[in-house]
């Protein structure tokens, strides 16, 4: 059954389902004229199987305020986008009066409804809003990678995670499946004995993943795939937002350049489910990542995943002052680059509370793990963290989940989040907050997974036990860089000292290292990793960005 896009208008269903004519192949259009008639389509569609993608409404309704009926529908069908497409007799008297409950996510896009044949802009931001639902919601109809597995463990779900990130569909099938067999098949065929999970590419490639390497290596290749005898002009580690920008622009320019990235893509902005800030929309993580990779390697980037560098071993400057390539290490082969840039980023800390290492992957999550949120619906799940990316995890998990709680251990939110989330939350019926409070204990329930966890109160230390399918924790930052020579400076908290922050005793001829640039001459930081940094996408992207001039510098003194 295809899913539906349900049209509102009181006295325009007529022009809407023209309009929408383009997407009739893939998507029902069933049309309603007034708010409590939506809501008894979506009631419909859902009762027969089916999916409901987006309600697109006029602005103005007969029986409801259209920020009412919002709060209805998505009572009924919390994963459909909700889209205005204001006639423009009131687009701008009701713009004033409906945007802000934008900024609060009670609807995703206010839109100028079309007036006449081929309005591109109102359909790209309708089809940017159907890809957004189709890749957080609905299985892929075009797979790009298929699993293979009779059951769906810590394991599995790490590699559709890892595959999200990197913007390749993908779905699990049983081993006894039509496509199941296929994979067994082509296994066969090649001699080799079934070791579940089984992956299989679009190029009908197969193999066993161990890990999730395994499987971005079949896909990406290795880092030993770079020939060793060759120097590279930047050697990238990391491809969050600083690494990526950093990646474009100086492939853009000419330097051979080379991404090591111990996981996805994206880093850990690229877990999150909205961006906001830059993008009128918002924009997911995943996506904004892809397309940052997508023009580097337009430019002759070369990206390697799954393959966190081991360790730096600096070039030595010889007595002509010529200094020698630095080495990066991995398990898959070694690097050798004239510049580096340090963009590794930082990972959540670890939770040390009983029972809830042994459950990661099986219901626990560090970050938002935006695959895991599709396993959640129907279920009571928990939220750990005060920050942005724990208001956004809450959000996005809110779609699924029955009921959401966010534990914070401050008194309130406002303290560590951005107002509009605060907003946002406390709109949503799904989240509830709880101040003053922190996970002590976990434990399985059925089949092995979380079942519950145990919340103190940090005022007056009482403990209640709390029946939880997922529990999500992203409770700060810690710098992602043990791989880093003793030779890179850091501060007390182990983020990297550059520019004026390192010590005097640590300059060179007087002189502080330039701006992004650590103490080992060629090595620069940029990003979250750095200290002193922002912490925010955008201040990451133009650090990255800014890098570039310095790299230059480095590898042509002369100029």
């Amino acid at each position: 059954m295809k899913p539906a896009i349900i049209l509102v208008s009181e006295t325009r269903c007529d022009e809407l389902l023209d309009e929408f004519g383009r997407y009739a192949r893939d998507y029902e259009l069933p049309t309603a004229t007034s708010a409590h008639e939506a809501k008894l389509a979506a009631k419909r569609v859902v009762a027969e199987g089916g999916q409901v993608a987006m309600f697109v409404t006029e602005s103005r309704l007969p029986d409801a305020e259209v920020l009412e009926a919002f709060h209805w529908w998505r009572s009924s069908v919390p994963t459909a986008r909700r889209v205005i497409a204001a006639h423009v007799s009131s687009f701008r008297e009701d713009a004033e009066r409906l945007r802000g409950g934008m900024a609060k996510g009670k609807y995703d896009a206010y839109l100028l409804a079309p007036r006449g044949a081929r309005d591109e802009e109102f359909h790209t931001a309708i089809c940017e809003l159907l890809s957004d639902w189709g890749s957080t919601v609905a299985e892929p109809e075009v797979v790009a990678v298929a699993i293979v597995s009779p059951v769906e463990d810590a394991l599995t779900l790490s590699i559709r995670d890892y595959l999200d990130r990197m913007g390749l569909p993908n779905r699990v099938y049983a081993p006894e499946s039509e496509k199941g067999r296929h994979v067994l098949a082509l296994v066969a065929a090649e001699g080799g004995e079934p070791e579940f999970p089984l992956f299989m590419d679009l190029n009908q490639r197969v193999g066993s993943a161990r890990s999730v390497r395994d499987v971005a290596s079949a896909i990406y290749g290795r880092p030993a795939d770079v020939d060793v005898d060759r120097v590279v002009d930047v050697a990238i580690v990391g491809a969050g937002p600083a690494g990526l920008a950093a990646a474009v622009y100086a492939s853009s320019e000419g330097l051979s350049t080379v991404v090591l990235e111990a996981e996805a893509v994206g880093g850990q902005a690229g877990t999150s489910s909205m961006i906001r800030n830059g993008f009128p929309r918002g924009i997911s993580g995943m996506r904004l990542a892809q397309r940052a990779r997508n023009q580097a390697i337009r430019f002759g980037t070369q990206f390697f995943s799954g393959w966190p560098v081991t360790s730096l071993v600096p070039g030595e400057v010889d007595a002509d002052g010529v200094p020698a390539p630095h080495r990066l290490r991995t398990e898959g082969g070694d690097l050798l680059a004239r510049a580096v840039v340090v963009s590794a980023g930082v990972k959540y800390r670890r939770l040390d509370a009983p029972g809830i290492e042994r459950l990661v992957g099986l219901g626990v999550h560090y970050g938002s793990a935006m695959t895991a949120a599709r396993e959640m619906e129907g279920a009571d799940v928990v939220v750990v963290g005060g920050g942005n990316s724990a208001g956004q995890a809450a959000i996005h998990l809110a779609r699924f989940a029955r009921t959401v709680t966010i534990l914070v251990r401050r008194a309130t939110l406002a303290e560590t989040m951005s107002s509009y989330l605060v907003g946002e939350i406390a709109y949503n019926p799904r989240i509830s907050v709880l101040a003053c409070s922190e996970v002590v204990e976990g434990g399985p329930g059925e089949e092995g997974r979380l079942g519950w966890v145990t919340v103190r109160n940090t005022a007056d230390g009482t403990q209640e036990r709390r029946e939880c399918r997922g529990l999500f924790l992203l409770i700060g930052a810690a710098p992602h860089c043990d791989w880093l020579p003793d030779a890179v400076v850091r501060d007390e908290r182990g983020f990297v000292l550059t520019g004026r922050d390192v010590p005097q005793d640590r300059w060179r001829d007087g002189l502080p290292p330039e701006s992004l640039e650590t103490t080992v001459q060629g090595v620069f930081a940029a990003g979250d990793i750095r200290a002193g940094s922002m912490k925010r996408v955008a201040s990451a992207s133009g650090e990255g960005a800014s890098v570039v001039p310095l790299v230059h510098a480095w590898l042509d003194p002369s100029h």
